[in-house]
């Protein structure tokens, strides 16, 4: 099966209407179509198995160009705002070679933001094709994690009641760990590392971000650049001491794009 690109306005997006009462979706959606963003499907009308998608994507990924494989013509709304803000990532740190800290940074702001729309959908559509498939997903890494059912009920209050919390939460803890194991070199070292992280709110949501995929990626991609990176401490600072991450991120970066 070979493989094509084509642009946002070839696809079909699927469960748009649930997400439509998000003014940031909206405009994230703004910039890949004036971005003239692409993405690469089956060629013809034909369709790749999901794991097979998945594969590529998480082996392939790229840093620096979008590289996003579907599985046929059709992107979910919530998986293109997922792009969107990896795109972003790239349009701010592309005066230089990306960095072990940018890719983290990236990374967690996207998986982020897909917990930001788990509370902001959740209470409007909860028989959205979103929230019926991310929701059992991250109730079943909980419980995983050894989380009750009803602690599992009260984080994703918690997310409901406060999704710019909760994205930024995620997503300092996303960018810490990564941070924080990049160096590890050994098993009991990695154990330490994981166990200073057991009492954030999120951290039986850990493993459902395929962090391990980020950190071996960017251990081979990135050997040389594995070093803090002055510029995305100072951007992750920023954020941390905002009132509200999620709107710092609007203007500096949706904002400030849609304008260009």
């Amino acid at each position: 099966m070979k493989l094509q690109t084509v642009s946002l306005r070839d696809l079909t997006l699927d469960d748009e209407r649930s997400l439509q009462h998000v003014g940031l979706y909206r405009d994230l959606k703004q910039v890949m179509l004036d971005d003239a963003q692409t993405f690469r499907v089956p060629e013809g009308r034909g369709a790749m198995p999901w794991a097979r998608a998945l594969f590529l994507n998480l082996t392939w990924w790229s840093a620096s160009a979008p590289s996003d494989v579907l599985c046929e013509r059709r992107i979910p709304a919530d998986a293109l705002a997922h792009a969107a803000w990896h795109h972003l990532a790239r349009c701010a740190f592309a005066d230089a070679p990306m960095s072990a800290d940018a890719l983290f940074l990236g990374e967690a702001i996207a998986s982020a933001f897909d917990l930001y729309l788990v509370g902001r959908v959740l209470p409007i559509a909860p028989e959205s094709e979103f929230i019926t498939t991310q929701v059992p997903a991250l109730s079943d890494a909980a419980l995983d994690a050894g989380v009750s059912e009803g602690d599992v009920e009260a984080m994703l209050q918690s997310v409901v009641d406060d999704p710019e919390g909760a994205f930024e939460g995620l997503r300092a803890l996303l960018f810490d760990v990564c941070v924080a194991l990049l160096p590890v070199t050994t098993v009991d070292e990695a154990t330490e590392v994981l166990a200073r992280f057991e009492d954030h709110p999120f951290e039986p949501l850990l493993h459902h971000y395929e962090v391990s995929n980020w950190i071996l990626f960017t251990r081979a991609n990135c050997p040389d650049r594995l070093a803090p990176d002055p510029r995305v401490r100072a951007l992750d600072a920023s954020l941390r001491s905002a009132p509200r991450s999620i709107d710092w991120l609007d203007q500096q970066w949706v904002q400030a794009r849609l304008r260009r």
